[in-house]
């Protein structure tokens, strides 16, 4: 992802709310399958960290983009966006990109 791919996802992800809120228990197998499959169906996903929990969000951000494949967008205080694009049909069209 070039910097104008991840400038146009950051100006994406700014209108959208966090769909996943990751607390104390902190990253669990299903918490890593339910990103997953959210970041399938919507590409581009925003999570909260919640204050009960102690990881660090740069981390955490890294192991969950490196466990569903994805790639870390931003992380901002306790917000995570991550995103993946869909090979079937992608719903996220870059700017200045055409479609195959």
């Amino acid at each position: 992802m070039n910097t104008k791919e991840r400038a146009y996802l950051k100006g994406l992800a700014m209108e959208l709310d966090p769909i996943l809120s990751l607390g104390k228990s902190s990253l669990t197998p299903e918490f890593t399958q339910a990103v997953d499959e959210a970041i399938t169906k919507r590409e581009l996903i925003k999570i909260n960290v919640l204050k009960n929990c102690m990881d660090d969000p740069n981390v955490l951000a890294q192991t969950l983009a490196e466990r569903t494949h994805s790639e870390v967008v931003q992380v901002i205080g306790r917000k995570i966006v991550l995103f993946r694009q869909n090979k079937e049909k992608s719903k996220i069209e870059f700017p200045g990109k055409k479609r195959k």
